[in-house]
């Protein structure tokens, strides 16, 4: 397919699965998903590691990403985990996965209650860069444009992230390249082979992102 370009919805995301919407409108919904999340999906990255089960969020002005895959996955908190809640230490994930990604003006927060741990990074025209960059979240927002994308594949045959793959018979989509202005995710868990932050600050504060 040619370039594509998608309105995700921009309302702040709230926490719980939406995976039967996004599966229905996956074209448009996927579009946000360039993020930075979590894979651990068996086989992917062989780094496996259980999810805290505290979500947390993130925004960036802008993603430009070339080599993009997605798919859904199961990620799992440790036995009895105090945040699992009715899930059962479950949690349903889109998994984003980029070869090579840069953000502008990054946020991340995640609510400790009464207070936010937040770090920010990538302004002052030193974007924030990444390789195999995997993210995995619930919720994605935002505006976003694809170059030759594949929707509808099998997980298990994307190939754009190196090393990168889903399980078999998993709706999975791919592309060339994706841009997606003012990203904002619910996300669980990021794993990257290289993670560059320039001007990063991380501290406290009364506000998230």
């Amino acid at each position: 397919m040619s370039e594509q370009i998608a309105q995700i919805e921009t309302d702040q995301p709230r926490s719980g699965v939406r995976w039967r919407r996004f599966a229905v409108t996956f074209g448009a919904v996927a579009a946000g998903a360039a993020g930075m999340v979590v894979l651990t999906a068996q086989g992917v990255l062989g780094a496996q590691f259980a999810i805290s089960g505290m979500p947390f969020t993130v925004t960036a002005d802008k993603l430009e990403g070339t080599g993009f895959e997605q798919f859904a996955t199961l990620d799992q908190m440790i036995p009895d985990s105090p945040n699992q809640g009715d899930t059962g230490g479950q949690v349903l994930v889109i998994v984003s996965a980029i070869d090579k990604a840069e953000l502008t003006n990054l946020c991340q927060s995640i609510n400790l209650g009464g207070t936010n741990l937040r770090i920010t990074a990538g302004n002052s025209g030193k974007p924030v860069t990444a390789r195999t960059l995997v993210v995995d979240g619930d919720e994605i927002a935002g505006n976003a444009s694809f170059k030759n994308i594949d929707v509808g594949q099998d997980a298990s045959t994307v190939d754009k992230v190196p090393g990168v793959k889903g399980n078999p018979g998993v709706f999975a989509q791919q592309a060339d390249t994706v841009t997606i202005t003012n990203l904002r995710q619910n996300n669980y868990a990021t794993t990257a082979a290289v993670f560059t932050l320039p001007n990063l600050r991380m501290g406290f504060s009364s506000e998230g992102c």
